[in-house]
């Protein structure tokens, strides 16, 4: 709890200070385990933890990180959901401490139009989700380039927390697992905004 807490408290100095509105929000698996050793694996038993990443089409067995960065690539909120979670309810999960009139950019998969309005009404946050091809809000050709230039940048800020992974993740207790995925977050976010 303490890590966490000190997390969100430098998350919230780095909002305040920041003079760029524009957030990135997406999420990432961390595998607990290789799927053929899902049987075996004590410290997470459920069906909720067997998640699929669309882009290698494969199944894994673990937790999605919903991270929240700035434009600049620093991680500013997280939450850790099941592998099963969709996108959408990572997204409700989150706490969204920002300043209004931000822009958070997303993919597609968080397509909610309710969230969508609620945000812009409640919070004057507006949430820029690419949008599918059979989206009922669909978006001009210059305003889905600007959406997909802003909002790569983040597969970019996985892959260098990722790497710093080592090839497994060893705990005894689930806890001890997160505690180890949001050190290697926290790390990433201190190492970025302050050297």
């Amino acid at each position: 709890m303490l890590m966490n807490d000190l997390f969100h408290q430098i998350g919230m100095i780095l909002k305040e200070s920041s003079d760029c509105t524009e957030y990135l929000l997406d999420s990432f698996p961390v595998p607990i385990c290789d799927n053929i050793r899902i049987f075996n694996v004590k410290i997470a038993k459920s069906e909720d933890y067997r998640g699929y990443i669309a882009s290698k089409k494969r199944y894994f067995y673990g937790v999605r990180v919903q991270l929240l960065t700035t434009k600049n690539g620093i991680p500013v909120e997280f939450v850790f959901m099941p592998g099963s979670a969709s996108d959408v309810r990572g997204l409700n999960a989150l706490p969204l401490n920002l300043p209004p009139g931000s822009e958070v950019y997303t993919d597609s998969a968080y397509t909610d139009y309710t969230a969508e309005d609620d945000l812009q009404q409640t919070s004057q946050i507006a949430l820029k989700v690419m949008r599918k091809k059979n989206s009922k809000r669909k978006d001009e050709a210059w305003n889905q380039y600007i959406k997909q230039s802003i909002r790569h940048y983040i597969e970019t800020v996985f892959s260098a927390i990722t790497s710093a992974f080592p090839k497994s993740i060893h705990a005894v207790i689930y806890d001890g697992f997160l505690l180890k995925v949001e050190a290697f977050i926290f790390a990433f976010t201190l190492r970025k905004a302050f050297l």
